[in-house]
């Protein structure tokens, strides 16, 4: 693959990225009219939960997929699945509908940590990844401060529908750079074959996890039967996954391979994204509801409310990239975690006030 060729397939990676990264951040803000227009306020989590969950538990299969076949044709694929999953969204009649239909679109989200990863190690061909990483995932560092304003613009001005039917025209344009860059090659032949078994132990422990754990605002908490039953089963189910995933295969590479948290560095890199991904997405879906139920905020002033976090995720980007790439990631990472931690204080005291943007 040439530069020029890598460049293509960044671009169209990068828009897919921002796609994906912007839908939850604009359904986060737009969720309260959702929830007006649809009902179904006791189960609108999963608007969230079920993207998430078709999302994270596709993105092995994908990545293998494209072992088998090639990039291209499953990447393209993915987008083409994603389009139709935000068309039915918009479309839908009932909260369950648009969960289901969520789910669809996080099918196609799936695809992008794997290829975006392959494709990352090949243009940098070598080379400190730090910078190269920092201006790659720049699109998710725009949307924490776009998404909820464009959210609360979109469902101030518009139906709460167009926040699905906007992600069409972009999965159109970014189709173009993808199918122009990435290389048409079908895989290769002695690629392994699917790991069907342990697809079909992690899939439904992962669905289980969720399930479960969305069940402890009930009656019991954690002691009801209607988080342990499922928590149980996810146990077990982990359990044979793990056993399956660490025996020797020949003729099938486990789902995922989990010698690599036997790695520190990979380990605690993996267990920092999990963190992370919890202390900001985790607030991102529930403070658009406090914002404008609690304190009384607008659609576009909840959003403007939010926005000042994704500020402050952007400014040190490119000094972090750097200083990773000089010094190394410890230092940046428990300096992040520190004011991380300092910045959370003032949201754990917060109270109902009501909000004048």
């Amino acid at each position: 693959m040439d530069e020029r060729a890598k460049r293509l397939a960044l671009v169209g990676v990068m828009l897919s990225i921002f796609l994906a990264a912007m839908e939850s951040t604009v359904v986060a803000t737009a969720m309260p009219r959702v929830v007006a227009s649809l009902g179904g306020l006791d189960i609108y989590s999963w608007v969230f939960s079920g993207f998430l969950l078709t999302s994270t538990v596709t993105m092995p299969l994908w990545g293998r997929l494209s072992d088998l076949y090639g990039r291209r044709p499953v990447f393209l694929c993915g987008l083409v699945v994603f389009l139709v999953g935000s068309a039915l969204s918009g479309l839908s009649q009932t909260m369950a509908q648009l969960i289901a239909f969520r789910m669809v679109q996080g099918i196609g989200a799936g695809l992008l940590v794997p290829v975006l990863t392959t494709l990352l190690v090949q243009a940098a061909g070598g080379r400190p990844l730090g910078k190269l990483m920092a201006t790659v995932s720049l699109p998710a560092v725009l949307v924490p401060i776009l998404g909820p304003v464009a959210g609360g613009l979109i469902v101030s001005n518009l139906s709460w529908r167009w926040i699905f039917y906007v992600n069409v025209p972009i999965c159109l344009v970014a189709l173009v750079p993808a199918w122009r860059g990435m290389s048409p090659s079908r895989g290769t032949a002695a690629a392994p074959r699917l790991d069907v078994a342990g697809l079909a132990l992690l899939s439904p422990a992962v669905a289980l996890t969720l399930y479960g754990l969305a069940q402890v605002s009930g009656d019991g908490g954690f002691a009801h039967r209607g988080v342990l039953i499922p928590l149980a089963a996810d146990a077990m189910l982990l359990a044979s996954f793990i056993a399956w995933a660490l025996r020797p295969h020949r003729r099938v590479t486990p789902l995922v391979d989990l010698r690599l948290l036997r790695v520190r560095s990979f380990s605690a890199a993996a267990g920092l994204m999990f963190i992370s991904g919890l202390s900001m997405y985790g607030a991102l879906f529930l403070l658009p509801l406090y914002y404008q139920q609690i304190r009384g905020a607008s659609a576009l002033g909840a959003g403007l409310l939010l926005a000042p976090q994704g500020i402050g995720a952007l400014l040190p980007r490119t000094l972090a990239g750097t200083l990773t790439d000089r010094i190394g990631p410890r230092p940046v990472v428990l300096a992040g975690m520190a004011i991380a931690a300092a910045g959370t204080v003032p949201f754990a005291l917060a109270g109902a006030q009501r909000a004048t943007a």
